[in-house]
C-alpha cells in the first residue's frame, strides 16, 4: 500500500494556546453536526485526500458489530501496548472529553492537541463543494487517522461506527475485521432483519483481510459469505468450544482459548471489565491479538491492565454507582442478570435517558425487572428523548430533570447502603461521569 505523503508526517499539531482555543475548535465541530448521519465514503474520502491520505499505509483492525465492540478494541490496544508497539485506539463516542476519541499509546489526546487538530481538518472541511460538507462524524474519523500516522502507530485499532459498509471508517483498510456480535439497532439506517444489520457490518471485509467473529446464527452465514466471496480467511469463535469463560463480579472475568481455535498455545487472561458479556469480548480480542502477531505474555498482560470507563463501572460511595451505557434492547437484557449479581441484595435504583430514535418500546420495559424505581431523564439535546415521552411507555417511572437532579433523586431514594443504576446511553454515563470529576 501507498504510505503516507510527506504533509502526514511533517509538522505535527502542537499543544494548544488556553481555553479559548478550544472552546472556538469544539463550537466549529458542534456545528458541524447540523450535517447530520449522511451514509457513504465519497466524503470522507474526499476529506482525507485534502489532508494527504493519512489512512493509507496504517495497518491494524477494523472492530465492529451490535454490542462489545468498544470493549474488544480497548482490549486489543492494551495488548498491542503491552507488546511495545506503539498504538493509536480511534474510539467513540467519548464520555467525558472529545479527545478520549483519539488514544496513543494509552494516553488520549490532550485538549490543546484535540483542538489544534480538530481546526486543521474542519479548515480543509469548509473548502468541500456546496452540499458536500463532511459529517462531524466523518471530519472526526479523519482527525483520527490523521493522528495515528502523525503518530507513527504500529498497530491501529479503529472502532467503527454505526454498521460498517458505509461507515466513514471503511474508507480503511488496516488488514484486519473483527465484528463482535449481531443484533437489532440503528434499524433506520441498517435494516430491520439481524441479516440485513449483518450484511452492513460484514461490509468492512475486504479482499485479502482476516476476520475473527464470534457472531451466532443467522448473522454468522452473512458474515462467512461475506469473507468467502472476497478471499478473506475467517476465525469463528464458539463458546464452549473454542473458549470457556467465568464471571469474577467485581473482580472481572477470565477466559482461556482452546489452541485449536486459536491456533496457538493454550491462552489463560484475566481482564478487569466486569460482566458476562466481557467474557466473549476477552475471547475475541485474545483471539484477534494472536492474528495480530502479539506474542502470548503481552495478551495476558494487556488483557489485565485495561481499562474502559461506562461499561458496568462500579463506582463505590453511599449509595455506591453502577454505570452501563447499555443503548438497546441486547445490550439490556445482557445487563439485568449483572446487576443482580453484583447488587447483592442491595436496593436498586435506574436513571434511565437515550436517545428518541431507539428502541425505547423494547427497552423501558426491561428496567423494572432491575430496579425498585426507576428515574427518567433526558440527556439533552436535539436527539434525545424527554422524560416526559419515557415515562409515557414506562407508568410508574419518575420524571426528573436535568441529569444532576435525576442522580440526586435517584441517590435519595436508594439510601446510603443501595445501589444507582445508570443506564440506557454512553452520552448519560458520560453526564454522570462529568459531573462526579467535577466533584
Amino acid at each position: 500500500m501507498e504510505a503516507p505523503t510527506r504533509a502526514v508526517t511533517s509538522g505535527e499539531s502542537r499543544p494548544g494556546s488556553g481555553p479559548e482555543r478550544l472552546s472556538s475548535a469544539l463550537a466549529r465541530l458542534d456545528a458541524a453536526g447540523r450535517f447530520g448521519i449522511v451514509p457513504g465514503l465519497e466524503r470522507t474520502r474526499w476529506l482525507l485526500d485534502h489532508v494527504g491520505n493519512p489512512h493509507l499505509g496504517l495497518r491494524g483492525v477494523l472492530v465492529a458489530g451490535t454490542n462489545g465492540k468498544g470493549s474488544v478494541a480497548a482490549l486489543l490496544e492494551a495488548m498491542a501496548r503491552a507488546a511495545g508497539r506503539r498504538t493509536a485506539l480511534l474510539a467513540k463516542p467519548h464520555l467525558v472529553r472529545w479527545g478520549e476519541r483519539i488514544v496513543l499509546d494509552g494516553e488520549p489526546m490532550d485538549d490543546g492537541r484535540f483542538a489544534a487538530l480538530a481546526r486543521e481538518v474542519l479548515d480543509a472541511a469548509d473548502q468541500a463543494p456546496s452540499g458536500e460538507h463532511p459529517t462531524q462524524f466523518e471530519i472526526l474519523t479523519v482527525m483520527g487517522f490523521l493522528a495515528a500516522a502523525r503518530h507513527r502507530a504500529g498497530t491501529v485499532v479503529c472502532e467503527v461506527g454505526m454498521g460498517g459498509r458505509l461507515d466513514s471508517t471503511n474508507v480503511a483498510d488496516l488488514g484486519g475485521c473483527v465484528v463482535t456480535n449481531v443484533a437489532l439497532d440503528h434499524r433506520e439506517w441498517l435494516g430491520d432483519t439481524v441479516e440485513a444489520i449483518a450484511a452492513e457490518k460484514a461490509g468492512i471485509v475486504k479482499t485479502g483481510d482476516w476476520v475473527v467473529t464470534a457472531a451466532t446464527e443467522p448473522a454468522r452465514s452473512i458474515i462467512t459469505e461475506r469473507a468467502r466471496t472476497v478471499g478473506a480467511p475467517l476465525r469463528v469463535l464458539e463458546a464452549g468450544a473454542d473458549w470457556r469463560g467465568t464471571s469474577r463480579g467485581r473482580a472481572g472475568v477470565e477466559v482461556e482459548l482452546d489452541p485449536v481455535a486459536v491456533a496457538a498455545p493454550r491462552l489463560h487472561c484475566r481482564s478487569p471489565l466486569c460482566g458476562r458479556v466481557q467474557e466473549e469480548n476477552l475471547a475475541v480480542a485474545a483471539a484477534t491479538a494472536v492474528l495480530l502477531g502479539i506474542p502470548e505474555p503481552a495478551i495476558v498482560t494487556g488483557a489485565a491492565s485495561v481499562r474502559w470507563p461506562g461499561r458496568l463501572q462500579w463506582i463505590e460511595g453511599t449509595p455506591a454507582l453502577l454505570l452501563d451505557g447499555a443503548h438497546n434492547p441486547a445490550a439490556l437484557a445482557a445487563l439485568q442478570p449483572e446487576v443482580a449479581e453484583l447488587a447483592g441484595g442491595r436496593r436498586v435504583i435506574a436513571v434511565f435517558g437515550a436517545m428518541a430514535d431507539k428502541q425505547l418500546g423494547e427497552m423501558l420495559p426491561l428496567l423494572p425487572a432491575m430496579a425498585g424505581e426507576v428515574v427518567l431523564t433526558s440527556i439533552g439535546g436535539e436527539r434525545a428523548a424527554s422524560a416526559a415521552a419515557l415515562a409515557v411507555m414506562l407508568p410508574g417511572g419518575v420524571v426528573v430533570e436535568p441529569v444532576t437532579a435525576a442522580v440526586a433523586e435517584a441517590r435519595r431514594r436508594a439510601g446510603p447502603s443501595g445501589l444507582v443504576l445508570v443506564c440506557g446511553s454512553l452520552a448519560l454515563v458520560g453526564r454522570v461521569l462529568a459531573q462526579l470529576d467535577a466533584g
